[in-house]
């Protein structure tokens, strides 16, 4: 972890992720922002991902609360499309990367052994969109469409997979972590915020969720999580809660890369299985 935290891919990846919260506070997904041709056709990329859902549809004979096996059918359909994806996707001057963008490309929806998903399956995303940044096929002036566009589509796409096939959260915490999947819808979604006439304690309000939903991530998050889980928020959701209570997104989005920093790209069994070259690399 030493070698990790001392790296040039650890201070990319938080310099990267801060720097999108950054680009995104005030804006909703229906602001008017830069959507390039190269982010529409990521997003393009991922409706095809998606569709091959509808090819593998979960097996009703099982009934398990979790692990649909027919994830696997999924993920390995993924698996082999995956570097005709990217070559579709990039222009040929880039295809000498296809090699490292695999890799996070392919464990970014979830683990088929284990048939589960969590937080180091959406860093491995974001990793890659920070490789695309660095190849010159994404831009500085992206950044906004990067969270607002891409990552927002790769999030539904997250969702229906777990839904669908019922994943397992992989390393839950249960009801004191923040989420059993995701992390960074509730980072850029606090930035979503900052500005705004609305505080944090509306944020778990289901009218504010079903009426703003589709325009910010937190509250994307939040809604999948009533859609999910039963019961009052506070008893199944108790950090979320917890941050309801906070007076400022400011202080809300702060506390949350501090929080991603130290459960997330602290924690070995989350970054045990990202990969290093020379997009990514291990050197300091």
């Amino acid at each position: 972890m030493a070698a990790w935290q001392r790296s040039s891919a650890y201070r990319e990846i938080v310099g990267f992720i801060e720097q999108l919260s950054s680009s995104i506070a005030g804006k909703r997904v229906s602001s008017s922002y830069t959507v390039s041709a190269n982010v529409q056709r990521i997003c393009q990329l991922l409706d095809k991902a998606e569709s091959w859902i509808i090819e593998n549809p979960p097996d009703t004979s099982l009934s398990s609360r979790f692990g649909n096996q027919s994830f696997r059918k999924w993920e390995a359909e993924a698996r082999r499309r995956t570097p005709q994806l990217l070559r579709d996707l990039l222009p040929e001057s880039c295809h000498g990367a296809i090699v490292e963008l695999t890799p996070y490309l392919t464990e970014a929806f979830g683990n088929a052994t284990r048939i589960d998903y969590g937080s180091g399956h959406e860093l491995s995303f974001v990793v890659w969109l920070l490789c695309l940044c660095k190849i010159g096929f994404l831009e500085p002036t992206d950044s906004a469409a990067i969270v607002l566009v891409a990552f927002q589509r790769y999030l539904a796409v997250c969702q229906n997979l777990q839904r669908t096939y019922r994943l397992e959260p992989a390393g839950s915490h249960g009801v004191w972590g923040l989420d059993d999947y995701q992390f960074l819808p509730f980072y850029f979604g606090s930035s979503q915020f900052i500005g705004s006439n609305f505080t944090p304690a509306d944020s778990i309000s289901p009218e504010l969720v079903n009426k703003l939903g589709d325009d910010y991530l937190y509250l994307q998050g939040i809604r999948f999580i009533m859609e999910m889980k039963r019961g009052p928020f506070f008893e199944h959701s108790r950090q979320l809660y917890d941050i309801s209570g906070v007076p400022r997104w400011e202080k809300v989005n702060q506390g949350l890369g501090k929080m991603y920093k130290a459960e997330v790209l602290g924690k070995f069994p989350v970054v045990q299985h990202l990969q290093f070259g020379s997009l990514f690399s291990i050197a300091s």
